[in-house]
């Protein structure tokens, strides 16, 4: 019976990481040939165009130049969701984060990213949650991917060039096997399991992680099958059980293991050789380590992957343990977005460095929307002096070029260094804060405008948050907006005919109190009892207007105003 089902949901770092030990085996096919000809677990430095970035390469726990096989061109595959389940924020952290690079890539040093993403549509998790909802796995694995995308979508996530279902690449999956047979590194029990030998590679199995002494995977799917040859050996196909998807093969009736589709799809995308491939920490073993293992068996290759990259957990802060569903600690994107912006959660992402663990608490997102909060109140400053309506002592023009000029150096540095965006961060929060000391209102103005600089900062800011994949013209964070401006008029004109009827009044007896002098102590009075109501419908009109999203800011005796999202749409 063969089954497709869906794609997609949210799996920022991976939801399974197996261990277990199986022994006794029967075996039709062992063979210890090597499948490359090196004989060392060093990394072979690529061939070909050197972008001038670096990156952490877990293949050798540095940083290396970032070489690709061909010029201003990037093969990037990442795994995608398991779709069983909703996304939680560890998800999106991995995929933001990784995003953030694939834009610094391709906006600021002009690669060209192919990017592939896998959807695992099949999968112990999948079944088991459908026979749990009573439920197709076709339609659970289709809702969840639709889930999936429409999250990415909200956060601001670059979609791949293409989506990759497992499901629909089966009779490719079976031929990487059965060439991975051929080729003297796998074996097939007589229970119709496929397993691929990791003592046919031995030399080599072990380029991510130090495994030592340490335990295989334990397939989960398998349990009780004591049908393995060594403990390290994992799956490339299972044999069907009752009930459960399955498809045809040489081996009898079954579906794939976990990492063959990774290889596989990846493979048939790119060939022999991958430029980048991306994941969370945890896919480094054994999911990683697998993919490198049967790529290589398959290709005859020496090195099939390049690079690995890989992005921290996320903690809920004073935790140890990663955000997971199976310790029910877990925060939904859906339920994060009700709370605060992707602007927000992309500032979050940004002041940690992309391969460390994040601690994620009230704390955390407080920093990350002062941060976005400094930004916009700079953009508003500096579009006001632009304009006229804000009135400064004379600027320091000369520093603020050079700062400029030196911070779009320090940043492009700091990005080609292993996509350092916290210290990008720093340098340009360091540029704004500069900006804003020199944006102080001043009642009476000597001397020329600067309004040319805080243009090109202006410029230079906004295209860095844009790399960075924060719009900071946003106008969909502004909620209910046509309604926010109804009532700004409706206030507007109500405080427009107050401000009216007292101007009318205090003109018509500023004369005499002029000519009167202190002679008429009443009348000297009158002017400041009559400037209270002005100062009461201001603030009124301030107070009313802020929870609907706009904010007036008074600057000496002039005031601006901005739209801003609602106050209250920032707390649960």
């Amino acid at each position: 019976m063969k089954m497709r089902l869906a794609s997609a949901l949210i799996l920022n770092s991976g939801f399974r990481i197996r261990r277990g030990i199986y022994s006794g085996v029967t075996k039709t096919l062992l063979c210890r040939r090597n499948a490359c000809s090196r004989t060392e677990r060093g990394w072979l430095k690529p061939v070909g165009f050197d972008t001038g970035v670096t990156a952490y390469n877990s293949l050798t726990k540095q940083k290396e130049p970032l070489i690709l096989s061909q010029e201003k061109i990037a093969t990037w595959y990442s795994c995608g969701p398991t779709v069983y389940d909703h996304a939680h924020l560890g998800h999106a952290c991995s995929y933001v984060r990784f995003d953030i690079l694939q834009r610094i890539l391709s906006r600021l040093f002009g690669i060209n990213v192919i990017h592939v993403m896998v959807i695992t549509d099949i999968d112990d998790k999948i079944i088991q949650r459908s026979l749990e909802e009573n439920i197709s796995p076709i339609i659970l694995a289709r809702m969840h991917e639709e889930e999936f995308k429409k999250d990415m979508l909200a956060l601001r996530v670059l979609p791949p060039v293409v989506y990759m279902r497992v499901t629909e690449n089966i009779p490719q999956i079976i031929a990487f096997i059965e060439r991975i047979i051929g080729n003297g590194h796998a074996y097939v029990t007589s229970q119709g399991n496929v397993y691929f030998n990791t003592q046919s590679v031995s030399h080599r199995y072990g380029k991510l992680v130090n495994l030592g002494e340490s335990a295989g995977e334990q397939d989960s799917y398998i349990l009780g099958v004591q049908d393995k040859v060594n403990s390290r050996d994992f799956a490339l196909w299972k044999a069907s059980k009752p009930f459960e998807p399955h498809w045809e093969s040489p081996w009898g009736q079954g579906r794939p293991g976990w990492h063959i589709e990774c290889s596989t799809i990846a493979s048939s995308v790119f060939g022999h050789q991958l430029d980048i491939h991306s994941g969370g920490i945890d896919l480094a073993f054994p999911h990683h380590e697998n993919e490198i293992a049967q790529s290589e068996a398959y290709h005859h290759c020496e090195q099939w992957g390049n690079y690995f990259l890989h992005s921290g957990h996320l903690h809920l802060k004073g935790s140890v343990e990663k955000m997971s569903k199976s310790l029910k600690n877990y925060v939904t994107i859906k339920d994060f977005l009700a709370s605060y912006t992707a602007n927000e959660f992309r500032l979050f992402c940004l002041l940690t460095k992309y391969r460390s663990a994040i601690d994620y608490s009230d704390a955390s997102m407080n920093e990350a929307q002062s941060t976005l909060s400094t930004i916009s109140a700079f953009f508003h400053n500096a579009r006001a002096y632009m304009q006229g309506h804000m009135h400064c002592q004379p600027i320091e023009e000369g520093l603020l070029w050079e700062r400029l000029s030196n911070t779009q150096t320090s940043v492009h540095k700091m990005l080609a260094d292993d996509f350092d965006t916290p210290k990008a961060m720093d340098a340009i929060m360091s540029l704004i804060y500069l900006g804003n000391c020199q944006l102080q209102p001043a009642t009476k103005v000597d001397g020329p405008r600067s309004p040319a600089v805080f243009g090109a900062m202006l410029s230079y800011v906004m295209e860095m948050m844009s790399v960075f994949g924060v719009d900071l013209l946003d106008k969909t964070e502004v909620q209910d907006s046509s309604g926010v401006l109804n009532n700004v008029v409706e206030e507007l004109v109500h405080f427009r005919s107050e401000v009216r009827k007292f101007a009318l009044s205090v003109e018509d007896q500023a004369p005499q109190e002029s000519q009167t002098g202190n002679k008429n102590q009443k009348r000297h009075q009158q002017p400041d009892r009559l400037h209270l109501p002005l100062l009461k419908a201001c603030d009124a009109l301030r107070n009313n207007l802020a929870p609907l999203g706009v904010h007036i800011k008074d600057r000496g005796t002039n005031s601006t105003w901005e739209i801003t999202r609602k106050a209250e749409m920032r707390k649960k």
